[in-house]
């Protein structure tokens, strides 16, 4: 049983037993670190940009060859076939798309209407107003120390103008000392 500390809003929307999301870092989140971080009760997300299609394909068989917990593919709305790689979450029916930019209102609208979770990554609360405006799921706000794809905004300051700028659950990208963080 998870300590009741542990359990938050994105634990359901995610169907995950910890709160801890480990993102999909390009070259290092494949099968295996996904698939493990999955089975020990967190969100595991694949790295699919710097996949091919097939070798995504391959990863996400293999994820789900190796647990049967939810997990995640991150994605670059910008690839050239990323309408394939939409389909192939769909029909392999994976519970998380995250983004590592805004996915357009069209792919947001196919992948909610399909149920997969929605969840892009924002670096200032302007973009996460539009992100939730098309129906995202959850954000993931991400500071300068956080990635830095996003903008040079610490999370520190970027995580409160974003949680007070949307109506749903936003993630930090970045390590916390605190629960509270």
């Amino acid at each position: 049983m998870t300590h009741p500390a542990l359990h938050t809003v994105a634990c359901d929307l995610f169907g995950v037993q910890y709160p801890i999301v480990q993102t999909g870092m390009g070259w290092v989140a494949g099968a295996r670190l996904t698939s493990a971080t999955s089975a020990a009760g967190g969100l595991g997300i694949l790295a699919s940009a710097t996949m091919t299609f097939e070798q995504l394909t391959d990863a996400v068989h293999e994820v789900r060859d190796r647990t049967d917990r939810p997990f995640g593919v991150n994605l670059r709305a910008d690839q050239d076939d990323i309408d394939e790689r939409i389909k192939l979450l769909i029909r392999e029916r994976v519970r998380v798309a995250s983004f590592a930019q805004a996915p357009g209102e069209a792919l947001v609208k196919q992948l909610r209407d399909a149920g997969v979770v929605t969840m892009p990554t924002v670096g200032a609360p302007r973009h996460a107003e539009k992100v939730a405006g098309w129906g995202v799921d959850a954000l993931i706000a991400q500071g300068a120390e956080g990635g830095g794809h996003t903008g040079t905004i610490p999370t520190s300051l970027l995580l409160p103008q974003v949680v007070d700028a949307v109506d749903v659950p936003v993630l930090a990208a970045a390590g916390s000392p605190t629960g509270a963080g």
